[in-house]
């Protein structure tokens, strides 16, 4: 793997190698201006969240800046743009209670959502049978935490259920997306199997999206530090997702973007952090025209 272990369970106080964060804003994602009053956090206490060594009047940058900032100074760029992955040393094992934090988060919230999404899951697969013939869920190889393999879950989308050497990233107007499958993908709701993944262990609520095996191979040698973002959990959504990257990855460039936003988000972890981008990814799913 061509990077160190993940950092979750460590604080976030600041390295002197870290992109500043002060100045910085989250207009691209809608949250430049934000407090932690206006995000019902009001009382919430940083050091109770993970956020050892950040405070409101030590992090809050001049001229407005954005939550995230607070949650994991660092995170996002002074410019406002992609943090760029720097080169730096294999990134120390934590200790603490943060993965096993996580990790309750991830079962709480995975049972629940099961439960309550239940109705609309039992829906979808009913749409499904009746849009087109096929399976309801469609399986397809990924890798994961310590490039471990394994299997996702989503309901079918395409008329196709690619899962071999090449897989063809789905494409604006591609013929092989089914009706109902464009309603599904634009709304994510075809990842919502993944939930059953969450609770087997495989993915977490929040992480780096895994991606197919085929396209692993295809970036691991083009795009920098692809292989660090093996160093957690894949995630349902991440911090790349509500940044604006979703949907196709058709050339280098793009994929590492992706892969600089994943990399920050497992240097800057939080509890908080996670929280922040379940909230931004009920807004991203309304808004964003990106997954087709």
């Amino acid at each position: 793997m061509g990077g160190g272990p993940s950092r979750l369970g460590g604080g976030l106080g600041g390295d002197e190698d870290r992109e500043g964060a002060l100045g910085a804003a989250l207009s691209g994602s809608g949250l430049a201006g934000a407090s932690l009053a206006g995000a019902s956090l009001a009382g919430a206490s940083l050091a109770g969240a993970g956020l050892a060594g950040a405070s409101l009047a030590g992090a809050a940058p001049a001229g407005g800046g954005g939550l995230a900032v607070l949650l994991a100074p660092g995170l996002v760029s002074e410019a406002g743009a992609a943090p760029v992955a720097r080169a730096r040393p294999a990134l120390a094992p934590r200790s603490g209670a943060g993965p096993a934090l996580k990790r309750t988060v991830d079962l709480v919230g995975a049972g629940l959502g099961l439960l309550v999404l239940l109705p609309l899951i039992l829906a979808i697969a009913v749409l499904i049978k009746w849009d087109s013939p096929g399976p309801v869920l469609f399986r397809q190889n990924r890798i994961g935490l310590g490039n471990r393999p394994f299997r996702v879950w989503k309901f079918r989308t395409m008329t196709c259920c690619e899962n071999g050497a090449v897989v063809r990233q789905a494409q604006r107007d591609d013929p092989r997306v089914t009706r109902l499958g464009r309603i599904l993908r634009r709304t994510s709701l075809d990842e919502l199997p993944q939930l059953v993944n969450v609770l087997l262990g495989s993915m977490s609520l929040v992480g780096p999206r895994p991606h197919a095996v085929a396209h692993d191979a295809q970036f691991a040698g083009s795009v920098a530090r692809y292989a660090e973002r093996h160093a957690v959990r894949p995630g349902i959504t991440g911090w790349a997702q509500v940044r604006g990257c979703r949907g196709e990855t058709p050339n280098a460039a793009s994929m590492q973007r992706r892969v600089d936003l994943d990399l920050a988000y497992i240097e800057h972890w939080s509890l908080a952090l996670d929280l922040l981008i379940l909230v931004l990814t009920l807004r991203e799913v309304f808004r964003s025209q990106a997954a087709y």
